[in-house]
């Protein structure tokens, strides 16, 4: 038997599982059996050896669940803004003033892009920024007095009600740390809106440096995903794997991210981000997670979560996506005919014919969703108003994206 020590929530436990055991624990996963937080860790380092039965069993609970089906987004990318006031250790998409390819979109940019993605058969409109960066650039101030708006978030909500006004998408939008205020005014013109989690971990110094990373702070997020739990907004939050975590980190973020949804059951998709490293940041030299570590963390992920939706990126991955489907996601994420992956501009999207056909030849049918899941349709066509004409307008009998 191996005997390791491992520690959760402060708790150091020795733990002498053979093999077989932990297979015996996967085969009971699967009769509807639970499992405790130093087995899941254990998972996440299992060998090879033990590696195709932990995928067998996250495959068989995805299909439990989401039988026979793999969705997506058809989106269009929305850059609103790449000045950002956090200094992340991992990131190519933010800019100071000045920096070569620094931009903060027009209205007339917002909603060309937005039509264009209308004429490809686009239904979401994902908008991303960097966090309240007017906070610590006065040139972002000034460009926001042109522009006639107090803060970016005062710019963003007008942005995602231009859009929802004027054409057929569907905003959703990842501003950073919300107010509960906040959240109440984008849920007017968002069906949904998101927040990586990123790590529940304090002590991951290069990605997330102390002085530099104010929005970064994990209870601070925390307390965003539960304020839209709060006011029943659908959410998207996830985990980003490779940043200096530990596998009692990763499992100790899913966990939080489950008990949210447990109290609010609003998380409607988790997404298993893997870190890649790029030459222009702190963070080039770092060691990027490798195919089995990202797959073990999708099973452990699906064996934890159930039947929420997992989402892993297609194009993060290289050549050989598919392969993200053996580990149980439901979902490949938002996909753009048009825009490119400004968090990742490396790394291109699947082209949609490809995608289809690795999916179905993984035995899978490739459904288009829109910005908000199917069980959540019907909450947000309560609100009423434009969105849920829009949201109607949208959707099929079943709640996906109606077809073309």
């Amino acid at each position: 038997m191996n005997e390791r020590v491992t520690t959760i929530a402060g708790r150091e436990t020795v733990c002498m599982e053979p093999v077989r055991y932990l297979v015996e624990k996967l085969r009971n996963v699967r009769d509807g059996a639970t499992f405790d937080c130093d087995i899941a860790v254990q998972l996440l380092r299992c060998d090879e050896a033990l590696l195709p039965e932990l995928l067998a069993t996250a495959r068989a609970l995805k299909e439990k669940y989401h039988p026979a089906v793999i969705t997506y987004s058809r989106k269009v990318f929305i850059p609103l803004t790449n000045l950002c006031r956090d200094y992340c250790g991992y990131c190519t998409f933010r800019r100071d003033p000045g920096e070569p390819g620094a931009h903060t979109m027009s209205p007339d940019e917002v909603l060309s892009v937005a039509q264009q993605g209308e004429n490809l058969g686009c239904t979401e409109a994902l908008f991303s920024l960097g966090d309240r960066p007017e906070a610590l650039f006065p040139e972002m101030r000034e460009t926001l007095r042109r522009l006639g708006y107090r803060s970016t978030l005062h710019y963003l909500a007008a942005m995602c009600e231009m859009v929802l006004r004027e054409t057929k998408l569907l905003p959703h939008a990842n501003p950073g740390l919300l107010s509960a205020n906040w959240i109440e005014r984008l849920r007017t013109s968002n069906p949904s809106l998101g927040l990586m989690l990123e790590s529940t971990s304090t002590q991951l110094a290069m990605a997330h440096p102390a002085a530099g990373t104010p929005d970064k702070v994990p209870a601070l997020r925390l307390k965003t995903i539960e304020d839209a739990g709060k006011r029943g907004v659908p959410f998207t939050t996830g985990i980003l794997i490779g940043i200096g975590e530990t596998m009692e980190d990763r499992v100790e973020s899913l966990l939080a991210i489950r008990q949210l949804h447990e109290r609010y059951g609003h998380i409607q998709e988790v997404i298993i981000q893997n870190f890649r490293a790029k030459p222009s940041i702190p963070m080039a030299a770092w060691p990027e997670p490798d195919i089995g570590d990202l797959l073990r963390t999708l099973a452990v992920a699906r064996l934890l979560l159930l039947d929420m939706n997992i989402q892993a990126p297609p194009n993060l991955t290289g050549l050989s996506y598919e392969r993200l489907l053996e580990a149980g996601i439901n979902d490949w994420g938002g996909v753009s005919p048009l825009t490119p992956d400004y968090i990742n501009p490396e790394a291109p999207w699947p082209h949609l014919v490809e995608l289809r056909r690795r999916t179905e030849m993984a035995g899978q049918t490739l459904v288009q969703r829109l910005p908000v899941y199917p069980e959540y349709t019907e909450k947000v066509m309560a609100r009423g108003g434009l969105l849920a004409e829009r949201l109607a307008t949208a959707m099929d009998h079943a709640g996906y994206a109606r077809a073309a």
